[in-house]
C-alpha cells in the first residue's frame, strides 16, 4: 500500500509510510472532517483476515480511545476499510487513528548505546507514570519495550499500542505465534513466557527490563532464539546493572532486581510504589553493601548458583578425604532411637488411616475434568468435550467482550470433576447485543435521556442549535438516527433547540426589507411610528425595541420608523 491520494472510511487521507513493524504499517494521516493531522496504523493482511482478532483488535482499540493521559500516545479512532485485491478478492483492512507524535522511538535512543542515569531515571519515570494511570484505567499494556515509547524533542516520554498486544495474544494459540507477531521475548514477564494470565504486574517487569536497557545498554537475557529468552526469563538471575558497568549506583541494583523478580508477588505491585522506588534510587538514596544485595538476590532468586556450586565441591571434597576427621561428636544414641521409635509410630498411624478411609460418596467414579474451550469454536469445544466422554449442548448468549461466534462459559465451568457421559451447558457469543435507537426528535431533552437509559444507550455529546420553531431544549436530530440497530450502550449525541434566534440589527433597513428578515425568524413584527424625525422615502426604521443578537422564539420586534 503506498500513500497515494487514498481515505478511509471516507474521512481519513493516507500520506507516506513513516514506520513500519511485524504487526502493522504507519502512515501519516490527515483528519479530514476535523481538520488536523494523525497517524495511522494499518494493520497487515495476515492478521486482518482473522475475524475474531479484527474484533478483538476494535474493542480494544475502543478502550485505549477512552484514556486521556499526556504520558500516552491518544487513540482517535478504530475502523475497518476494504480492499480489493489484483485477482478481485475484498479483504478486510482495520485501521487505528492515533495522535501523530514528534520525535524519535526509545528504540532508536538506546541502540545509540546506554544513556546518562538521570535521563534513564527520567524516561523509565515516564513509562510508569503512563502505565500508572492505565492500569487505574484497567487496561494492561503487555507489550511494553522500546519500540512501543516515543521520546518527544522536549524529552517527554509517550507510549503508544494500549490494548493491541491483548488482542493479538488472545488471538494467538501459541507462544511462538505471539512472539513472532509482537517481534522479540526479550520484555516479556515469566508469566508471559510460561503462557499464564497476566495482570498489570507483568507491564512492570517489562519496564524493569527497558530500566536495564538504558542503563547498560543491553537487555538482561539474551539469546539465539525467543524460546531462549523466555527461557532465561522463567529461570536465570540477571546479572545486577552495577556488574555490567561498575560506574552505575548500586542503589539501582536494588530497584532493578526486584522488578525483574520470577514471582509476581516479589515484584513492585503497582507502578506508583516502582515510581518512589526509582526516585529514591535515582536522586543517591543509601547505596546497599555488596551482602545485602546478595541476600536480595537469593531473597527473590533464590541461593546464589556460584555459591551452591561451590558447596557442592566442598562436600565431595570431605566426602573422600580419608584423613579428616569429625570435630563435633554425633547426637547420642537415645535420641537416635527415640526418633526411630517416633517415625515408626507415624508410618503405622497412616497404613491404619489409609487402610480403613472409605471412598468419598461424592467423588465421581472416574471422574472427568471439563477442559477449558473459552475462546474456541462451538464445534471445536464439542471435539474438546467428546475427548473427555463429555456431552455438548449449545446456548446462545449476547457479549460484549467475545467475539461472535466463540464460547464465552460453560456449566459446568472449567476444571470441575464431572461424571462421563454428563452434558455440559456450551455458552457461544451471538456478538454484542443490539438496541434500537428510539425516536428522539420533538421529545425534551430530559424525556430524550430517560428514553437512551431506557433502551441501553448513554448519551453522547448535546449540541445546541437555533431552531425558530422549536422550544428550548426539544431535539432537533441524534445520531445514529432513530430505528437504527446499534450495540448496547453506545453514546448517541443530540442536536437540541435553544429556544432562541438571532435577531440582526435592522436599522437603517426599509420597512419591507427589515419585515422580511424578522419574518423569516417567525418573530412578529409591530411598526410605531415617530413624527420627531423626518420621514424618507422609501420609509426606513430608525429604532427596533429589541436589540440585535440572542432572542427568545416568538418574540415580537417593534420597528420605529420616521413620520415627522
Amino acid at each position: 500500500m503506498t500513500g497515494d491520494s487514498r481515505v478511509l472510511s471516507g474521512r481519513y487521507r493516507v500520506d507516506e509510510l513513516i514506520g513500519r513493524g511485524g504487526m502493522a504499517s504507519v502512515y501519516r494521516g490527515y483528519d479530514l472532517t476535523l481538520g488536523r493531522e494523525v497517524a495511522i496504523k494499518i494493520l497487515l493482511a495476515d492478521l486482518a483476515r482473522d475475524g475474531g482478532f479484527r474484533t478483538r483488535f476494535r474493542l480494544e482499540a475502543q478502550a485505549a480511545s477512552r484514556m486521556a493521559h499526556p504520558a500516552i500516545v491518544r487513540v482517535f479512532d478504530a475502523g475497518e476499510d476494504a480492499e480489493t485485491d489484483a485477482d478481485g478478492t475484498v479483504r478486510a483492512v482495520p485501521y487505528i487513528v492515533m495522535e501523530l507524535v514528534q520525535g524519535e522511538l526509545l528504540k532508536k535512543v538506546i541502540s545509540r548505546g546506554p544513556v546518562p542515569v538521570a535521563d534513564a531515571v527520567r524516561y523509565t519515570d515516564g513509562i510508569l507514570e503512563a502505565l500508572e494511570y492505565s492500569h487505574r484505567a484497567g487496561v494492561v499494556h503487555r507489550d511494553i519495550k522500546p519500540g512501543n515509547v516515543m521520546v518527544t524533542p522536549t524529552g517527554q516520554i509517550k507510549v503508544m499500542d494500549f490494548g493491541i498486544a491483548r488482542a493479538v495474544s488472545d488471538s494467538s494459540s501459541t507462544v511462538a505465534e505471539t512472539t513472532t507477531i509482537l517481534g522479540t521475548a526479550a520484555y516479556f514477564s515469566p508469566e508471559q513466557a510460561k503462557g499464564e494470565s497476566v495482570d498489570t504486574r507483568a507491564d512492570l517487569y517489562s519496564t524493569g527490563v527497558v530500566l536495564y536497557e538504558l542503563l547498560t545498554g543491553r537487555q538482561p537475557f539474551r539469546g539465539d532464539t525467543p524460546v531462549a529468552v523466555a527461557y532465561q526469563h522463567v529461570s536465570e538471575t540477571p546479572l545486577p546493572p552495577s556488574e555490567v558497568d561498575e560506574k552505575l549506583p548500586r542503589g539501582l541494583d536494588v530497584v532493578v532486581l526486584r522488578a525483574l523478580a520470577k514471582d509476581p508477588f516479589q515484584r513492585y505491585q503497582d507502578a506508583a510504589t516502582f515510581r518512589e522506588a526509582l526516585d529514591a534510587a535515582g536522586h543517591g538514596g543509601a547505596a546497599p553493601t555488596k551482602r545485602e544485595l546478595g541476600a536480595l538476590t537469593s531473597e527473590l532468586y533464590g541461593p546464589n548458583p556460584r555459591q551452591a556450586a561451590e558447596t557442592a565441591r566442598s562436600l565431595r571434597q570431605l566426602s573422600a578425604d580419608t584423613t579428616m576427621r569429625r570435630t563435633q561428636s554425633g547426637p547420642p544414641v537415645a535420641w537416635i532411637w527415640a526418633g526411630v521409635a517416633v517415625l515408626a509410630v507415624l508410618l503405622i498411624s497412616i497404613m491404619f488411616w489409609v487402610v480403613t478411609l472409605r471412598a468419598a460418596t461424592n467423588v465421581p467414579a472416574a471422574p472427568r475434568v471439563v477442559p477449558d474451550v473459552s475462546d474456541m469454536t462451538y464445534d471445536r469445544a464439542s471435539q474438546e468435550l467428546a475427548g473427555q466422554d463429555l456431552q455438548a449442548a449449545e446456548h446462545d448468549e449476547p457479549s460484549n467482550s467475545v467475539a461472535q461466534g466463540l464460547v464465552i462459559r460453560t456449566d459446568p465451568a472449567a476444571g470441575v470433576s464431572v461424571t462421563p457421559g454428563q452434558t455440559v451447558q456450551v455458552y457461544v457469543s451471538q456478538g454484542q447485543k443490539l438496541v434500537t435507537v428510539p425516536t428522539l426528535v420533538g421529545l425534551t431533552e430530559t424525556s430524550a435521556r430517560s428514553a437512551l437509559q431506557a433502551a441501553g444507550l448513554t448519551v453522547g455529546t448535546v449540541t445546541p442549535q437555533t431552531d425558530p420553531s422549536l422550544a428550548k431544549g426539544s431535539v432537533i436530530s441524534s445520531d445514529p438516527a432513530a430505528q437504527k440497530s446499534v450495540p448496547v450502550g453506545t453514546p448517541v449525541n443530540m442536536v437540541v433547540a435553544t429556544g432562541l434566534v438571532v435577531l440582526v440589527d435592522v436599522t437603517g433597513y426599509t420597512v419591507d426589507a427589515a419585515t422580511r428578515q424578522i419574518d423569516a425568524l417567525q418573530l412578529t413584527v409591530q411598526t410605531m411610528d415617530d413624527k420627531s424625525c423626518k420621514a424618507t422615502s422609501p420609509k426606513t426604521v430608525h429604532a427596533q425595541s429589541l436589540a440585535p443578537g440572542d432572542v427568545p422564539i416568538h418574540s415580537v420586534v417593534t420597528l420605529t420608523v420616521c413620520a415627522g
